[in-house]
């Protein structure tokens, strides 16, 4: 694989749930402030190097002292960060056992599982992290987000619709939202989803790159690659084009063949 290729991969394809549920065409990292609350914005690793460093920082807290709380979040955190899925699941699975109504060390623990692809349980973990009378719309859009994953679309709609009555016009809900629709194959309405959710001063830059898929799919490949290469330097502009192509083409393919097109996956985390 070509490095310009490779890099198109890591950009366009991480993880949703950056991973953290599957396929999305924007490079991201799930902060400390995704989860908890406790670590601030400025202080969150923006480089591989970084993670590396904040690995190391919080592997040692942890063996420290791996019943604090903070300390396994941020370490799972790290762990999630550099690929190392299932260690992350497993400190917070201990954490969750020490401390069983924790709700932030719920939500990241969910978090982790959807990650790993554990779903099931995913859903049931995350129904623990938050109350009906005190609903978290972080945990709703991750709720919403797995249960996309699980192909109940109607169900998933509906806990971005109770979301966005707590936060209206988050940009973070609203991707999933147009995802989720797209994931119906309503593009039109996913379209205008999507729009709305770039309409926000903060929206992610990955709005704007789903946003570009979803125009494609719908034919309007010039748009398309227009809205795809907008937030980025010229190498990695290119690199978006040509793997927003790649997938245009895999749709096209795959629909002659019957199969379903590829769509991005709605994100547990607000990356």
């Amino acid at each position: 694989m070509r490095p310009r290729t490779a890099r198109a991969a890591q950009l366009l394809a991480s993880a949703a749930i950056a991973a953290m549920l599957g396929l999305s065409l924007a490079s991201c990292k799930t902060t400390g402030d995704d989860i908890t609350g406790s670590v601030r914005a400025s202080d969150t690793p923006r480089s591989d190097a970084d993670w590396r460093r904040s690995l190391e920082v919080w592997s040692g807290r942890y063996h420290e002292n791996p019943n604090d709380v903070d300390t396994a979040i941020n370490y799972a955190q790290a762990l999630r960060a550099t690929g190392q899925r299932a260690q992350a699941v497993a400190v917070l699975e201990q954490a969750s056992i020490r401390n069983p109504k924790n709700m932030p060390l719920l939500g990241a623990y969910g978090r982790a599982l959807a990650e790993a692809g554990d779903y099931s349980q995913a859903l049931e973990v995350l129904g623990h992290a938050h109350t009906p009378d005190q609903p978290n719309w972080r945990i709703l859009n991750a709720q919403g987000a797995v249960l996309d994953q699980m192909g109940r679309h109607t169900e998933a709609q509906k806990h971005y619709s109770a979301a966005l009555k707590i936060v209206p016009d988050e940009p973070s809900i609203l991707s999933n939202l147009g995802l989720s629709y797209a994931l119906t194959k309503d593009l039109p309405r996913a379209e205008a989803t999507l729009r709305q959710a770039m309409g926000r001063p903060d929206a992610a830059p990955k709005v704007r790159q789903n946003l570009a898929l979803v125009v494609g799919l719908q034919g309007r490949f010039a748009e398309a690659e227009k809205i795809a290469s907008a937030d980025l330097p010229a190498d990695e502009a290119a690199a978006n084009v040509s793997y927003l192509r790649q997938m245009i083409a895999q749709r096209g393919a795959l629909s002659k063949k019957g199969g379903r097109p590829y769509v991005p996956q709605p994100q547990a985390s607000n990356n």
